[in-house]
Parts: structure tokens; C-alpha cells; sequence
């Protein structure tokens, strides 16, 4: 069988396996956190007094070609040495470490059992350890709309992402996807602090998101047979205030035939949101089920989907 086929896949396949298994143990050292404590360090040093714009732009190009670089560097050593099985040992650790289906289902889940067995405030507060939003005035369904939206965009930014980029550009890429896209939730903000420091990487993240969140969207739907799903990425698709959040949150709001958006309060600011979707009703504990089965199958079908175009080009 062609080497790069199998230097590709089984790497892809067994850090799937891996995060199917394991998940994210908050006790497990992660990538993610060293990329958030180097952006904190170059945060605090640079983002003051003027040409922010400039200082961050840099500071986020920098960042990924280092990150980018070392990945690439650490393979192609390991690639050197006598056995690949270090390879395969490296990469299949940092592919496990770039996805994020499994501990986003459980920190789903955790909200929804937290809700029915602890009651209304202790699910509002369980809900802001995933979320942006203030959650101190939700009300169930809001909260379980908050977890699904949560849900269906990150399928997009922390799972179906990672693995474009890693079927385009191998580990390095993937990394650098990881670094952009922690760059955004950690300076990405329009607040004062932020604006114009973080804008660059804020617009870099909507780039690299651009792609994956509409192929999300649209396996979604494949997975789930749903004609309405369909309709509603064209319809609803291009409402959210982000230029991709919109299409995987329309794909699930057609699947569950709810609606999702509308005004949530954000750092003490009420921001109105178009709405997405049209059947304003209350969701159901046990349709947590469905849209976990959703982010499975995704997951799943991308996987296949990589596998069997490196197989043709082998």
C-alpha cells in the first residue's frame, strides 16, 4: 500500500479512536493550553499604545508559522529515524489532541443532566462554562438552545476543521488551524481591549472556517436525510452575525425543526441576533440523543470521505 497514504490515515484514524476512548480529561496536559498561555504572554506585552492592528497581525502570523513549523520539523525528524512507528506514535497523539467531538458532547450533555437533576440555576451555571452568553437570566429552553447552537458550530470549529486542514496539510496544518482558532476565542473580540489587536486573527479565524463550516453544514444534512435541513443553510445560512456560525446552527435547526438566535446578553451588552429558523418551540431533554448522533455521524462520514480520496490518489 503507498507510504503516504498510510502515513496519512493511520495517524487519522487512530486519533479518532483516541478521542472517541478518552475524550479531553481536564487532568491530561493539552497543546491547546500552551498555544492560550504563549498568546496570553505575547497578549500582555504587546497590546498597548499604537499600531495594534500591525502588532497583532504580526504577532498572529508569527505564531502560526512557528507552530507550523515545529510540526513540520518534528515530523520530518521522526521520519529520518529507522522505524516510522515514532511518526505514527507523534502524530496520532496530536490529531487525537486537535479533535474535540468527544469532550464537546460530554460538556453538552453535562449541562442537560446538571439541568434536569440539579434544577434551573445550577444548569444556567453549568451552561456558562461552555458558552459566551450571560446565563444568568435563561430559562430552560434557552439553555438547551444555547448547548445546541454550542453544539453545531463547534462541530464545525473543533472537529470537522481540524480535519480539513489535516487532509489538506497534514499534522502542520491542523496545528496551525488549532493555533488561529485559539488566537480568535482568547483576542478575537469587538470589545475596546481587543479591537483592534485581535482583528486580524478574528478575520484569519473566519477565513479558515469559511470551507469547513459550509461542508459541516451540508453533511449535516446527509447525515440526517433532511430535505428542511437543506433549505434552511440556504435560507438562514448567511443571517448569523458570523459569516460561518450560521450555516452548521441553520443545517441543525432544519434536522430539529426548531429556532435557534435571537438576543442574549453578552459582557453585560444585549446583542440581538437574526433569528434561524421558524418554529419557535421548546426542545426536549431526549433530542440531546439526536443531535449527538449528528455529531457522530459527521465525524464519522468525514473520516471515510478523507480515507477514500487518499485511497484514489494512492
Amino acid at each position: 500500500m503507498d507510504q503516504r497514504f498510510l502515513l496519512i490515515i493511520i495517524p487519522l484514524v487512530t486519533g479518532y479512536l483516541l478521542d472517541l476512548a478518552l475524550g479531553d480529561p481536564r487532568w491530561l496536559p493539552h497543546p491547546v493550553r500552551l498555544f492560550g498561555s504563549i498568546i496570553a504572554r505575547c497578549t500582555a506585552t504587546l497590546n498597548k499604545g499604537e499600531y495594534r492592528f500591525i502588532k497583532g497581525m504580526w504577532m498572529t502570523l508569527a505564531l502560526c508559522i512557528v507552530t507550523g513549523g515545529l510540526f513540520y520539523g518534528a515530523q520530518y525528524l521522526l521520519l529520518q529515524l529507522q522505524t516510522p512507528i515514532f511518526y505514527y506514535l507523534f502524530t496520532s497523539i496530536f490529531v487525537f489532541y486537535g479533535l474535540a467531538n468527544k469532550s464537546l458532547l460530554q460538556e453538552g450533555k453535562e449541562v442537560f443532566d446538571t439541568l434536569a437533576t440539579q434544577g434551573l440555576e445550577a444548569g444556567r451555571k453549568r451552561l456558562s462554562w461552555i458558552v459566551g452568553r450571560e446565563t444568568t437570566h435563561l430559562r430552560e429552553n434557552q439553555i438547551r438552545t444555547a448547548v445546541f447552537e454550542t453544539l453545531s458550530e463547534n462541530l464545525s470549529d473543533g472537529v470537522i476543521a481540524p480535519l480539513f486542514y489535516y487532509a489538506v496539510g497534514g499534522l502542520p496544518a491542523m496545528m496551525i488551524y488549532k493555533m488561529i482558532n485559539t488566537l480568535d476565542s482568547m483576542i478575537g473580540y469587538k470589545k475596546e481591549e481587543f479591537f483592534w489587536f485581535g482583528k486580524f486573527a478574528a478575520r484569519l479565524d473566519d477565513v479558515a472556517n469559511f470551507i469547513p463550516a459550509r461542508i459541516t453544514a451540508v453533511l449535516m444534512v446527509l447525515a440526517t436525510f433532511s430535505k428542511r435541513g437543506l433549505i434552511y443553510i440556504f435560507k438562514y445560512g448567511n443571517q448569523h452575525a458570523s459569516p460561518n456560525s450560521g450555516y452548521p446552527e441553520s443545517a441543525l435547526a432544519g434536522i430539529l425543526h426548531c429556532r435557534f438566535g435571537g438576543p442574549n446578553t453578552y459582557h453585560g451588552q444585549v446583542v440581538v441576533k437574526p433569528y434561524i429558523g421558524e418554529h419557535a418551540r421548546d426542545l426536549a431533554h431526549e433530542e440531546l440523543r439526536k443531535v449527538m448522533y449528528i455529531n457522530h455521524a459527521v465525524t464519522l462520514l468525514t473520516l471515510v470521505i478523507i480515507t477514500a480520496l487518499y485511497y484514489s490518489l494512492a
